[in-house]
């Protein structure tokens, strides 16, 4: 297949795009979302159409593979291969052109659904398919796969909406395909000895003959089968008027092509049809003690005319409660249900909608299936979908190598032949292998996800792979179902077409391939001479998971190497801002595979799986690429389904490093933060006059590598603590102190609140090394809130917080910092006396890296503290719902409140108490920001290197917002760097919430 040695560096010079073929970047391309991994000869990233015309040209010369790829969230292994991966989703993503009154739109590959229906929504219309990855999954993708979704009952697939595709056959020429009546069709086949005209020649007489029409009825899956990607749609495209007389449909090769997996054609710009936005709806989320009688339940609910039929099985339930995100969304769960049956109904008018509900739930009370029907509207059904999408990412949450594994998880039959279908399926599973198995998703549609748990990493398991796959495939042909339904043949399912369809129609199916491909350059491997499906595997029974010793407790996932193996590469940190959330920022601004969560734990994975250094296998230029520009912002903690804590596992990583390499200087300058400004806070004018005096700030930041565009945040005249001891020493309070460490006390005098108790109630204070030095005025307002509310405040021992080490990777140094901490910290803090914090990423330590810190003997005592250990906003929030804290001790004002969230608050906590306490003095109205992370990220933003992509991060969505906001409306922020990050890149002064709460007391 493959010429001898093409000058890759000649076809570089021929781009204005990129052509990567360094380890790094090919390593990051040799995986999807599937169980296969191959190293690909380049990645190229074409800039233009040009730049796609050269590839094809410069493969079709050396007889070399292109891979064309999106959003690389393939779970068949279409876009993994040995040739050169074109990714087009880097560039090429605009909307090209949109026609209203033919509800038609033009893109380019690279644009991603969801943000395509954001630019549709105002016209009022949508691109129909939704695929459970539709915030990151590009059209040319969704085409290639032929993608549909949640919503497939009603509006089908891809392919019914692709109207035209335009870009490059085998031969590099050019080609528009669409619709075309038979007298075009016939003109076509009559045109010039073309590759084209080759290729309307070759349909014409596979399809015109009655013989190959019948053959393709009597073997393709029945045409009940809603979901089907079997090979090539030979089927879907011989129902036209040209071969069919009585047919309406004209013949448009682009339904040959959706679903091609990019073996056929390259295509550049495709032309969709768009439909109306659908009227308002209502989840029925109805709930089953078994599968069986989910299913059943699903052919009485498809006689209502639902919009959504989806299953989510009890293991996917089960995921949940441990996915921080998802398990926020698990609210609508009554009990321990077998499987939840997800029936969306939209009418035009709620009570249409509420009668058709009331008669479901009626019928499927009559036929004695379900325990519990709850019906949602709003925002609580886009929890529920949210929940739902999470299911493929969410199974692999399973500790340990046995996984549920993709190898028949997109089966699809029949709808009314589903619950017999299945029956068997699970016997097989039961009976004959001894395995259970994950059902979910597309029940109304005939299909449902299904997935055996089994360790493929033992010869045992790779045993199993084939056999499941081999007896699976014979079990669908006996439905005349299709072995794909919506993922595709890929490297997965590719070997059993011939099976499924018989000698005589794949012969056809080859006949197509060769026409448009005669040299096999597109995709190869892919539908027609597909390679083994047990072969190029992630991991193989010769491949050994090897065990490292670590700082970080890595028990839970069963090492540091199974932790980076928990992603499965679904790509939801491909996502952009315009989708919300905080997982990837880098990724967000720059739009680089390098720079997803997805590419750090992939190549970590891949080389502590094959460590080119036995000595010290951590010591990975490659690794230390993808790691630069991770902010360590928490987002993967609880954005990413499998929950993938790239933050941990980049500190962890780093540790190792410097173990080798040696910490660098700036490293251990963030690292000793609080041990320079314990000094520097003994002549605090001096130090604000170094970091703010033109030549000796410059200085001093070019010293540290910090940028000279970003300011250095000053002392206050004093540090909390000794304040809080001046003010118990002025105040004539009883001081106390707890051992030998900083004094505490009480608050300087009782409030009205205070006095309606028998006894105040206490809070230990936490305070964070931030708010000591620097947010000074913050902490002393605190102090004073919480006083005047009537509690008992008290500043115990304890040591610095460890973030500023745990964020350049000095783990053992945060190790012992945290060790302290509990130490001093475990006889003190209780339910009834907790530990508060002011900043985030500080407090929130102690419940997120400190259990997994300490050693063995402690770690009892760390998740007690980790328990009692809450953010300010979410003590005051908690006392306002027990009615201890009250609105009527704020005064009344109209205040406007946008409010940005720090990171490590939106992952491991919420926005929901921050919000809720700002709300609490009348006519205060508090509005989220829908940003992700600021771009500050602790010592990120000041860093030389990375100062510009900081402040393209902000200008994501955050410093728009707050530009746009009037000047009289408050900036709220919790963390101190993202305060510092809106004053450097927007000019406005952001507030802490307790700074607008304590400005409220009466």
């Amino acid at each position: 297949m493959v010429s001898a040695a093409p000058d890759l560096a000649l076809l570089a010079g021929r781009l204005t795009g990129e052509l990567h073929t360094g380890r790094t970047m090919r390593a990051l391309y040799a995986t999807d979302a599937s169980e296969y991994q191959e190293m690909p000869r380049a990645v190229a990233l074409p800039r233009t159409e040009t730049d796609v015309r050269e590839l094809v040209r410069f493969a079709h010369e050396h007889r070399l593979g292109l891979i064309p790829r999106g959003a690389g969230t393939s779970l068949a292994g279409q876009v993994v291969g040995s040739g050169i991966v074109v990714d087009l989703g880097r560039h090429l993503n605009r909307i090209l052109a949109f026609d209203a009154a033919t509800r038609r739109v033009r893109v380019q590959p690279g644009v991603v659904r969801n943000e395509l229906n954001l630019f549709l929504s105002p016209h009022g219309v949508f691109f129909t398919p939704e695929t459970s990855t539709a915030n990151r999954a590009m059209i040319g993708g969704m085409v290639g796969n032929n993608s549909c979704g949640a919503n497939s009952i009603v509006y089908g697939t891809t392919r019914e909406h692709l109207v035209s595709a335009r870009g490059f056959l085998s031969d590099g020429s050019e080609v528009t395909f669409g619709p075309l009546t038979p007298a075009e069709f016939a003109a076509k086949c009559a045109g010039p000895d073309t590759l084209e005209t080759r290729i309307y020649r070759t349909v014409r007489d596979l399809l015109g003959d009655p013989a190959h029409r019948q053959l393709i009825r009597d073997h393709y899956p029945k045409p009940t089968v809603t979901r089907r990607n079997t090979g090539y749609a030979l089927d879907r495209l011989m129902d036209c008027g040209v071969f069919d007389p009585a047919s309406p449909t004209p013949f448009n090769l682009c339904r040959l092509l959706a679903g091609s997996e990019g073996t056929l054609f390259l295509g550049v710009e495709f032309e969709l049809n768009v439909e109306p936005l659908p009227p308002p709806g209502a989840l029925m989320c109805a709930h089953f003690a078994t599968i069986a009688d989910a299913l059943q339940a699903t052919l009485i609910a498809m006689r209502h005319r639902p919009h959504g039929c989806e299953l989510i099985d009890r293991h996917i339930l089960e995921c949940t409660k441990a996915n921080l995100e998802q398990a926020r969304n698990r609210f609508f769960v009554q009990g321990d249900p077998g499987a939840v049956l997800v029936i969306e109904l939209r009418r035009d008018t709620r009570p249409a909608i509420e009668t058709e509900l009331s008669a479901l739930e009626a019928e499927l009370r009559a036929a004695g299936l379900g325990y519990a029907f709850p019906v949602l509207w709003g925002d609580d059904c886009n929890r529920v979908w949210d929940l739902r999408r999470a299911g493929q990412g969410l199974m692999n949450n399973v500790v340990g190598d046995a996984k549920p594994r993709e190898i028949v998880e997109d089966t699809a039959v029949a709808v009314e032949d589903l619950p017999a279908y299945i029956a068997e399926f699970d016997a097989l599973m039961r009976g004959k292998y001894g395995l259970s198995c994950v059902y979910y998703a597309h029940a109304g549609a005939g299909e449902l996800h299904t997935r055996p748990l089994f360790n493929l990493k033992t010869p045992a398991g790779l045993k199993l792979f084939r056999a499941i796959a081999t007896d699976v495939a014979a079990l669908v042909k006996k439905y005349r179902g299709s072995l794909s339904g919506e993922h595709g043949d890929g490297r997965l399912r590719g070997e059993f077409i011939r099976f499924m369809v018989g000698d005589a129609c794949y012969a056809l199916m080859r006949r197509v391939k060769e026409t448009f491909d005669p040299h096999g350059i597109f995709n190869p491997g892919k539908i027609i001479d597909t390679p083994p499906m047990d072969t190029s595997l992630r991991h193989g029974p010769d491949q050994p998971t090897p065990d490292y010793q670590t700082i970080f407790d890595f028990s839970a996932t069963q090492g540091v190497l199974r932790a980076a193996e928990a992603c499965t590469g679904v790509g939801e940190c491909r996502k952009t801002a315009l989708m919300g959330g905080t997982m990837c920022p880098s990724y967000m601004a720059t739009r680089n595979e390098a720079d997803t969560t997805r590419a750090r734990a992939n190549l970590l994975r891949q080389v502590l799986t094959h460590p080119r250094d036995v000595a010290n296998p951590w010591d990975s230029p490659e690794v230390a690429g993808v790691m630069d520009l991770c902010l360590s912002c928490k987002g993967c903690k609880s954005e990413c389904p499998s929950n993938v804590d790239v933050t941990r596992l980049k500190a962890e990583w780093q540790q190792h490093y410097h173990d080798t390499h040696g910490a660098p200087l700036r490293s251990r300058l963030v690292a000793g933060f609080a041990r320079s400004m314990r000094l520097a806070a003994l002549a605090p004018a001096v130090y604000n006059w170094l970091i703010t005096a033109p030549d000796v700030s410059r200085w001093i930041k070019d010293f540290a590598g910090f940028a000279r565009g970003r300011s250095l945040p000053p002392l206050h005249t004093t540090t909390l603590r000794a304040w809080f001891a001046k003010r118990a020493a002025v105040g004539g309070e009883l001081a106390r102190s707890t051992g030998s460490g900083p004094r505490a006390c009480r608050g300087a005098r009782a409030t009205p609140a205070a006095l309606t108790n028998s006894a105040p109630r206490r809070v230990h204070l936490f305070c964070d090394e931030f708010t000591d030095y620097n947010d000074t005025a913050i902490g002393i307002k605190a102090v004073e809130l919480l006083t005047r509310l009537g509690y008992e405040v008290i500043i115990p021992e304890h040591v610095e917080s460890g973030r500023a080490q745990l964020s350049k990777g000095l783990v053992r140094d945060a190790q012992a910092l945290a060790i302290h901490n509990v130490e001093l910290l475990q006889e003190v803090i209780t339910a009834d006396a907790p530990l508060i914090g002011i900043e985030p990423s500080a407090i929130l330590g102690f419940r997120d890296e400190y259990p997994d810190l300490v050693p063995a003997k402690l770690k009892p005592a760390a998740r007690a503290l980790a328990k009692n250990a809450l953010l300010i906003d979410e003590f005051i929030a908690r006392e306002a719902a027990a009615g201890r804290i009250r609105s009527d001790q704020f005064r009344p004002a109209a205040r406007t409140i946008k409010l940005h969230g720090h990171c490590h608050q939106k992952a491991l906590s919420s926005l929901g108490p921050t919000m809720h306490m700002l709300s609490l003095p009348a006519g205060h109205q508090v509005t989220a920001i829908p940003s992700g992370c600021c771009g500050m990220a602790g010592s990120f933003g000041y860093e030389a290197e990375h100062f510009a992509l900081s402040q393209q991060i902000g200008e994501l969505v955050l410093f728009p917002a707050v530009r746009a906001a009037d000047p009289d409306t408050l900036i709220a922020a919790p963390g101190t760097s993202c305060r510092h990050q809106i004053k450097d890149g927007t000019g406005r002064t952001a507030l802490h919430p307790i700074e607008i709460l304590h400005a409220a007391l009466l």
